[in-house]
């Protein structure tokens, strides 16, 4: 069974859409952010949002090319993303975010779009992840950057809503942890 550690918090509901469900399962890559999202989504019937879809093809190429991003190239990206939640909100859309959101500042600025979004941070050993970015086909982001990956991460802290689960487990049973937990 899943490690899940729990530290969420109620947020007052705040205007339109404040009360539609936004989850963002963050974590490195080869985490499993698309499987795990993929498979809350489904079992929820949630709308599901890769964030990689939308970084502009500049982006795409340098981390192909195994060139980290920085933080004035993540920026465009943030803000669509942010955006995309604000439309959620006032659609009341329920949202499975799956996005590396490695930094606090990153994660603050996915809050502009959504203020009470829930976290759902994938960790794993660098030997599973290693494992797991080489093991996967036709993907953009190459092995090489996961050192920076695990370097640039800030774990959430305790105000940050943050559901924590170590992805050694099967993504069934992380996905029902998640269930229990945001029931």
């Amino acid at each position: 069974r899943p490690a899940a550690r729990q530290r969420l918090r109620s947020a007052p509901a705040t205007g339109q859409g404040a009360d539609a469900v936004i989850v963002v399962v963050m974590g490195v890559s080869g985490s499993g952010k698309t499987t795990v999202g993929r498979a809350l989504a489904g079992s929820t019937g949630w709308a599901y949002l890769d964030a990689d879809d939308f970084h502009p093809p500049h982006n795409v190429e340098r981390m192909r090319a195994g060139i980290a991003l920085t933080d004035a190239e993540r920026a465009p990206w943030l803000e669509a993303l942010a955006a995309r939640l604000v439309a959620a909100r006032a659609a009341d859309e329920a949202v499975v975010l799956a996005c590396s959101a490695l930094k606090r500042s990153y994660r603050d600025a996915l809050r502009r779009g959504a203020p009470a979004l829930t976290l759902v941070h994938l960790t794993g050993s660098p030997a599973l992840l290693a494992e797991r970015i080489t093991a996967r086909p036709g993907h953009y982001m190459p092995p090489t950057l996961l050192p920076s990956q695990l370097a640039t991460l800030e774990t959430p802290a305790d105000d940050e809503r943050a559901i924590t689960l170590d992805v050694a487990a099967p993504t069934d049973d992380l996905v029902a942890a998640l269930l229990r937990t945001l029931s």
